[in-house]
């Protein structure tokens, strides 16, 4: 498509809406507005014309400003209350100081349509490429109600400070990219961006959701909104459920009940260790001891279990590290007086086994000798000793129940 002939057009140039779903109502609470133009046979996306860099960026405003006029009203006319996102790139906000847009919303704002109806997107690597100058903008526009959304968030390297300091609204993640990475690989990651989105008060959003397994993993990572072909395709009638493929309340439920099958799974193993332990505590004399009591636990837990130990509830080792080779347990003295106090939630943990005088079963975490996954399994014996069983990866890869 030429350009000029996009812009000489601006009739044969209008909005389709991407309907995104709430995790809380399970229905369509705002819209990505995206620009179609009429080729004369058919109607075509203009993603291509807004991503050619060859394209004048006066050109791109010219057209979004269409857009967003045209979308605005149509939103006041069918008594919309969705929220709307608008995608922008630095170089377009940033012509006239971004004063084209917001005396756009300025003007819609006094026909009854509310600022913090607006979501501007902006992608990671605008705020990378040209951070003082776009971060001092959308601060600005924030002060007007104006909600701001980081686009393709961790599609290369998350600049955590940088959108730590701009606090967005929104992060929205690709589900695109989940394949580039392994699957632990991009669970890390996620999980540093639920953090991050937990402490500056922004929503998730997953958009390019294009399967059932990709809607699940939005809902199991918190994801708020939802967005993708599997759910809705674009459409240009605003409220129109003909192009709505997917009852998220059906979903929803399916999901529920297949985590707390999961969870219920879960908490058996760690009750039944539990009774298990109960059962040899009889045998637990002191630390002196030691070494002998774990003898006799590791025959219990020889099918979960590579590597048993104790502690103090000072974090000191005060007995051997018990390692699984093949079919039998060595012995690794040199592991006593080891103190693992340092390890994040090691004393809060420990408290509350003394609290509680109930095991706990760690989230998974990567192994410093091994580099695998485990978990660990750790129980009073007293309130000054305390087991740590490490449950193997082969068993937890084995019971889905111990993946999540």
């Amino acid at each position: 498509m030429d350009p000029l002939d996009i812009v000489g057009n601006l009739d044969h140039v209008k909005p389709a809406y991407q309907p995104i779903f709430s995790a809380i109502t399970h229905s369509i609470t705002g819209y990505e507005v995206l620009g179609r133009f009429y080729n004369g046979e058919e109607w075509v996306s203009l993603s291509d014309f807004f991503h050619d860099i060859e394209v004048p960026d006066e050109f791109k405003v010219e057209v979004d400003q269409h857009l967003l006029h045209i979308a605005i009203r149509e939103m006041l006319a069918s008594d919309q209350t969705s929220f709307l996102c608008i995608n922008r790139n630095a170089k377009q906000l940033l012509l006239n100081d971004g004063e084209d847009l917001l005396q756009a919303l300025q003007k819609f704002e006094k026909e009854g349509f509310a600022m913090n109806r607006i979501v501007i997107e902006v992608t990671e690597e605008d705020i990378d490429e040209d951070f003082e100058n776009i971060n001092h903008l959308l601060l600005y526009y924030k002060t007007y109600g104006i909600q701001i959304a980081i686009d393709h968030v961790g599609a290369k390297s998350a600049n955590i400070d940088r959108i730590r300091q701009l606090e967005p609204h929104m992060l929205k993640i690709d589900t695109r990219i989940i394949g580039s990475y392994k699957e632990e690989g991009f669970q890390d990651i996620m999980y540093s961006l639920a953090m991050l989105a937990h402490r500056i008060g922004a929503a998730l959003l997953f958009e390019n959701i294009e399967d059932d397994f990709l809607q699940y993993f939005a809902w199991k990572n918190g994801g708020r909104y939802y967005q993708g072909f599997y759910l809705a395709k674009p459409a240009f009638e605003l409220g129109s459920t003909e192009t709505v493929n997917v009852n998220i309340s059906e979903k929803v439920s399916e999901y529920i009940q297949r985590e707390k099958s999961l969870i219920e799974e879960r908490l058996g193993y760690i009750l039944s260790w539990e009774e298990k332990l109960k059962q040899l505590l009889p045998q637990w004399k002191d630390p002196e001891n030691v070494d002998g009591f774990i003898e006799v636990v590791t025959s219990n837990f020889n099918q979960e279990s590579f590597r048993m130990y104790v502690c103090d509830s000072n974090g000191q080792q005060v007995s051997a590290n018990f390692r699984k080779q093949s079919t039998s347990w060595e012995i690794e003295s040199d592991r006593k007086g080891s103190n693992w106090a340092f390890r994040p939630y090691f004393l809060e943990n420990m408290m509350q086994m003394k609290i509680w005088k109930k095991g706990i079963l760690s989230d998974i975490y990567s192994d410093i000798e091994t580099r695998e996954l485990i978990r660990t399994f750790s129980y009073p014996l007293s309130s000054s000793y305390y087991l740590f069983i490490d449950i193997q990866y082969t068993f937890i890869y084995e019971n889905e129940c111990l993946l999540i």
